[in-house]
């Protein structure tokens, strides 16, 4: 489309190995025009090479007027460049969900159970499922070599709801440590859920012992192993292939604590246009990029969904998609994967292994001791 109204040539690259590819380019002196980052970490080092280029006040300015919960996108698109002044260098196109719960409708119509609206609601939920002699859970932290991952983004969710969004970005710079109160209360209170043999599917054991690709199959047994799953938006890709989501299957919102009064906070992951080289075309596409039509192409096209309000939400291929639309819309506070944004020797190491040590026993504070120790070592 774009092509087509300006008379601009755009070539597209994609390459698998874009983290590596990109750095390659960048420091050959060759850089692609733009670049879509998938996660901000790689992008503010970049920035702060001097690779990448401030879009400037306008592009920040149009954000802030048409996107949902705009500061939280122009805060993560926002870093140091090579003198350290913080500029925006980025506009997400394309996000993801995480924060939801899937059940399946029928179950939740013939035991009488309502969907939650707050989080306290949803405690109880679970403790009344549990005391009627059910399950009210399916949890799986299994991954092969990166088993432990689900529970860090339970963990995430719950700290974004007990305490203010600047906690969570001090927590995933490390500015606030693993052994802070408010970060072992969010341990803590995923706890409560996975700890407690009654509320999830096979125990205690079976939270450790099964694959998050396996565990939402609890919820079309018959009867059913548990009610409910929390995971994000691409799960659908492990539910059983005739399974129908919106009639078979539903989800909710992950809600939050109404005694905390914090809004509500979504965590998610999404892909961030960036402009390398300041040509005219490349600015145009990147003006484009801002635009609603850009949003609205994909939004008909399916397997998109956009934090964009001025996009039409009725053009929403899919029945799924604009549902997370209008989450991500209603969204207060928007915050990337926290274990994406910290060093992989933390965020996808010790993190990962010692949420398995939680399950199987350890003390929370432990636990967030070892972690703090291992990311004060990637500091240095």
């Amino acid at each position: 489309y774009f092509e087509r109204a300006t008379g601009a040539d755009v070539r597209y690259s994609g390459v698998q190995d874009f983290a590596q590819q990109v750095v390659i380019a960048a420091e050959a002196g060759s850089p692609p025009d733009i670049a879509i980052f998938p996660q901000p970490g790689l992008a503010a080092d970049l920035a702060s090479r001097g690779f990448l280029v401030p879009l400037g006040a306008d592009i920040e300015d149009a954000i802030r007027e048409t996107y949902s919960a705009s500061q939280s996108w122009i805060d993560i698109a926002s870093f140091a460049g090579p003198n350290g002044t913080e500029s925006l260098y980025g506009i997400f196109y394309k996000t993801s969900l995480k924060s939801l719960v899937w059940y399946v409708p029928e179950n939740f119509d013939d035991a009488g159970y309502d969907v939650p609206e707050t989080m306290e609601q949803l405690i109880a939920l679970t403790d009344q499922i549990a005391q009627e002699g059910e399950t009210p859970w399916c949890i799986g932290l299994g991954s092969g070599a990166a088993t432990g991952w689900p529970a860090t983004d339970w963990i995430e969710d719950i700290l974004l709801r007990l305490s203010p969004p600047e906690v969570y970005d001090g927590w995933v710079t490390n500015e606030i440590a693993f052994t802070d109160p408010r970060v072992l209360e969010a341990i803590e209170a995923f706890g409560t859920f996975a700890l407690n043999e009654d509320y999830v599917a096979g125990g205690v054991t079976g939270v450790a012992t099964t694959d998050f690709r396996d565990s939402p199959l609890g919820l079309f047994a018959a009867p059913p192993d548990c009610y409910m799953h929390r995971q994000g938006s691409f799960i659908p890709t492990f539910f059983p292939d005739e399974v129908e989501i919106g009639l078979d299957v539903d989800f909710f919102y992950f809600p939050a604590y109404q005694a905390e009064g914090l809004g509500q906070p979504v965590i998610g992951a999404g892909n961030m246009v960036t402009l390398m080289n300041d040509t005219p075309a490349a600015r145009a596409l990147v003006d484009f990029f801002q635009a609603p039509i850009s949003h609205e192409l994909w939004m008909a096209q399916g397997g998109f969904v956009t934090p964009h309000a001025g996009a039409n939400v009725e053009l929403y291929a899919e029945q799924l998609e604009r549902r997370l639309g209008e989450i991500l819309l209603a969204a207060d506070v928007f915050r990337f994967d926290g274990s994406d944004l910290m060093p992989g020797s933390v965020g996808t190491g010790t993190f990962w292994t010692g949420m398995m040590d939680y399950i199987g026993g350890a003390p929370a504070a432990d636990i967030a001791a070892h972690i703090e120790t291992g990311w004060r070592s990637a500091n240095q």
